[in-house]
């Protein structure tokens, strides 16, 4: 899916893929609370410092959504300590969950992650995780919100339409 698509499209685990574009991405923006440091992280491609993450240490279980508009990301069983400062997983909860994004920035070739549904920034993935993936996808604890086994993340979706003229 590319983020022109605007199509609406479930991912096999049953969540909403619809693209977040223009006001409906807003209204997420606005609806999530962020803070300034989530805001530069999610939308403006930043990196928290190592090892300040409020998640880097979270070992119960559950879900780890994107913070800006809810898709399930990463389940507590993928998430290991790779000693790097960041939460770290060895695989998204669904493929389709997560977009992979060359980034030639700072002089260096890694791969970006981003939210497939609102394109928010999450981090990068690296080729030198655990098995079975030997994956590392390196994320930022602003960029994710937990959600302890047995409470679901929310979706955040585009707002229904304001009625028109007549009430309807």
């Amino acid at each position: 899916m590319t983020p022109t698509d605007t199509a609406s499209h479930t991912s096999a685990l049953g969540y909403d893929l619809t693209p977040l574009r223009g006001e409906a991405r807003e209204r997420a923006v606005e609806d999530a609370g962020l803070t300034h440091e989530e805001r530069h992280i999610l939308l403006d491609h930043g990196t928290e410092r190592p090892g300040c993450g409020l998640l880097l240490h979270t070992k119960e279980e559950g879900r780890y959504a994107c913070h800006l508009c809810g898709l399930p990301l990463f389940e507590s069983g993928s998430k290991f300590e790779s000693g790097t400062g960041w939460p770290s997983f060895f695989q998204p909860v669904d493929s389709e969950h997560v977009r992979e994004i060359v980034d030639r920035s700072l002089g260096m070739t890694r791969t970006e992650t981003r939210c497939a549904r609102c394109d928010g920034h999450l981090g990068h993935v690296f080729p030198d995780g655990p098995p079975p993936t030997g994956q590392r996808y390196c994320m930022n604890s602003a960029a994710l919100e937990f959600f302890p086994t047995g409470e679901e993340p929310v979706q955040r979706t585009e707002a229904d339409p304001a009625p028109d003229a007549s009430g309807q």
